[in-house]
């Protein structure tokens, strides 16, 4: 499964993330945002896709034509989820983000996978049994900026960031420059409560 980034895909093994294996990546920065791509590139390609939000922090409006997006309403249901969708067989892609597995639903994960011929990747810090493991960190210089106005705040306008990719007898990284877009959309900071932001008291 190859991502669209052609950095990326140069330190994976085979050139992408494989079927049938669970990987992980450890929470950094541009971790999920590099999975997103990757899933819109499968999506773009007419592979199934699904993004599993735990943390229920993903804007819905963002994903109207992409990665079927599911929403439970507790890790558990989560890790249901990813094992459900993996062993099914009707999705080549499915990311997991926001849970910290135990062993026992690693081994799980990881079965799912296989059985259903899916590239399962976890946003988590729990890495045994992955086949693959990536990690992403900040890489200097510091972010590129940008000012409107005088009176406007800087604006970070990309970030370098180098991600490592370590598999068995395999290990590789590369710098990549990560565009980043702003937007107006809030999102409440609990996903069991309302944004409240700017309501007066």
């Amino acid at each position: 499964m190859p991502t669209g980034v052609e950095a990326l895909d140069r330190i994976l093994p085979n050139g992408g993330f494989q079927r049938g294996r669970l990987a992980v990546w450890t929470p950094g920065m541009g971790a999920a945002a590099l999975l997103r791509a990757a899933a819109r590139r499968a999506v773009a390609e007419g592979e199934r896709v699904a993004w599993i939000d735990a943390t229920r922090t993903v804007a819905g409006a963002c994903w109207r034509e992409g990665p079927l997006l599911v929403r439970p309403e507790s890790e558990a249901a989560a890790l249901r989820a990813g094992e459900e969708l993996g062993r099914s067989g009707g999705y080549a892609f499915v990311v997991l983000d926001g849970v910290e597995p135990r062993s026992p639903e690693l081994v799980r994960c990881a079965r799912a996978a296989h059985d259903g011929g899916t590239a399962l990747v976890l946003i988590t810090r729990a890495t045994s049994l992955a086949s693959l493991r990536l990690s992403s960190q900040p890489f200097p210089p510091v972010p590129a900026r940008s000012r409107p106005s005088l009176s406007a705040p800087d604006m970070i306008r990309s970030l370098r960031v180098k991600v490592t990719a370590r598999a068995s007898g395999w290990h590789a990284s590369a710098e990549l420059t990560l565009p980043v877009g702003h937007d107006d959309l809030r999102l409440s900071l609990g996903h069991r409560h309302p944004d409240r932001r700017g309501v007066r008291r």
